[in-house]
């Protein structure tokens, strides 16, 4: 898949200058096989093997980008780096990518918000990331978006290995250790330093190795095929926004402490009070205000400034200078009519499965025995089990199975749910039995 030798290999020939080298070395562990260290430990790699490049901030230098990786050979190793918890966006803020014969290149999309030339020259070759759908999304707003993928993280699992960060999979299978020190780093700032460039750089550096070894893997066990179909869902989906939530509210942390709607209003008029603020200034809405506070606030219903300053997560200067604001929603939500404030959700789907028992028993029962299957097949294939199949599809299934029940239709009713044929293929038979156990021709009401 690359005209460059794999890196484990040709780092250890540098070292020993053996020509004899056994070039096995460079070979995946099997999955079972306790993915335990060499001898010598992983080699901490702590810089790019061509120096880390500065990042391309002008059309000038990204056509030169586009023409080294028009230039270059095999598949293309990407990466984008955030700023989750410092801003309200999702948006790329570095964007890394990697190819034989090309190089490595660090592109600043602040300046460059259209990568289209360069998705034009790199689109029909194999896209290889480290858990493809975090990066999807922000990288189809620069014009980034993949025809076929390689998912190094997704591969890990399919192959069995329970730790499955591309660090953890560098070394088991590289020999190389990375380091992760930038990980949670507020990527906005600029200019970016040097010591994060080098570990921007350094997260497409391995990727294509490691994608070889895991490709490897994957076909040594006979997954090839389930990993082609989950590449391929991710390509048809991964570029998707998530998708909007109706009370998006509900997900404050502490709301199970909130009890009345009058108090749940609070919570709902002060979150959207936040959130306005942090749009406005593209901050993440934790750092405009916690959710502590807002559950605190909710909880006491502060009436004036002074009593509302006393509250956890009030205290900083910046939120004591939004006083007003909270304190405005505060009075909104007080000032609702009755039939204004929140009611409880309509819940689509099953209910939470500790209330099957008292729902409908024989659903249940039919939960219980298709769980089992999963395990059961799952723990055969050395898979986890929600990469089997996803636990929201047992429920459903299991809750409302087709009116008659056949593998034909068990098929049918995953196939509608979004799984795989490989999953398909795997479960349908098995879940056939478990739905039509010994008491699938009892009612709830026996």
């Amino acid at each position: 898949m690359t005209d460059e030798p794999p890196l484990r290999r040709r780092a250890a020939e540098s070292r020993s200058g053996d020509a004899s080298h056994d070039p096995s070395s460079a070979q995946p562990e099997p999955a079972d096989a306790g993915n335990e260290p060499t001898g010598d430990g992983p080699e901490l790699l702590t810089a790019p093997r061509e120096g880390t490049p500065q990042p391309v901030a002008t059309a000038d230098e990204l056509a030169e980008v586009v023409a080294r990786f028009a230039a270059g050979s095999g598949p293309v190793a990407l990466d984008a780096e955030r700023a989750s918890g410092y801003r309200y966006s999702q948006r790329a803020y570095l964007v890394q990518l990697r190819r034989a014969g090309a190089g490595t290149a660090l592109i600043d999309p602040l300046p460059l918000s259209d990568l289209t030339p360069l998705d034009e020259v790199i689109g029909e070759a194999e896209w290889v990331l480290h858990a493809a759908s975090q990066d999807l999304p922000c990288l189809a707003e620069v014009g980034l978006r993949p025809r076929r993928l390689f998912d190094t993280e997704l591969a890990g699992r399919l192959a069995g290995f329970e730790r499955v960060g591309l660090a953890a999979l560098t070394e088991q299978l590289l020999g190389f250790s990375l380091e992760k020190h930038h990980s949670a780093a507020d990527w906005s700032n600029r200019p970016l330093p040097d010591s994060w460039l080098t570990y921007a750089a350094l997260d497409v550096e391995l990727l294509v190795d490691l994608r070889d070894a895991l490709d490897a893997e994957l076909a040594r066990q006979g997954k090839s095929e389930w990993a082609a179909e989950e590449f391929a869902a991710l390509v048809r989906t991964g570029a998707r926004p998530p998708r909007v939530r109706a009370e998006p509210w509900r997900r404050t942390s502490g709301i199970h402490r909130v009890r009345g709607a009058r108090a749940q209003a609070r919570v709902r008029s002060m979150w959207y009070a936040r959130d306005q603020i942090a749009a406005r200034r593209d901050a993440a809405p934790g750092r405009v205000l916690p959710d502590s506070a807002i559950i605190a606030a909710a909880e006491l219903d502060p009436k004036d400034e002074r009593t509302l300053l006393t509250l956890p997560g009030f205290g900083g200067r910046s939120v004591r200078r939004l006083a007003r604001t909270w304190l405005a929603a505060l009075d909104d939500a007080r000032n609702l009519p009755d039939d204004a404030l929140p009611v409880a959700p309509v819940v689509e789907g099953p209910p939470p499965p500790h209330r099957w028992a008292e729902r409908d028993p024989v659903a249940a029962a039919r939960l219980v025995r298709s769980r089992e299957v999963v395990l059961r097949i799952s723990g055969a294939h050395q898979l986890p089990a929600e990469n089997l199949i996803a636990p929201d599809s047992i429920r459903r299934l299991a809750w409302v199975p087709p009116e008659e029940i056949t593998e034909t239709t068990v098929a049918e009713t995953l196939r509608g749910f979004g799984a795989r044929e490989w999953q398909i293929g795997l479960l349908a038979a098995d879940l056939t039995d478990a739905l039509t156990g010994p008491d699938a021709t009892l009612t709830a009401t026996e």
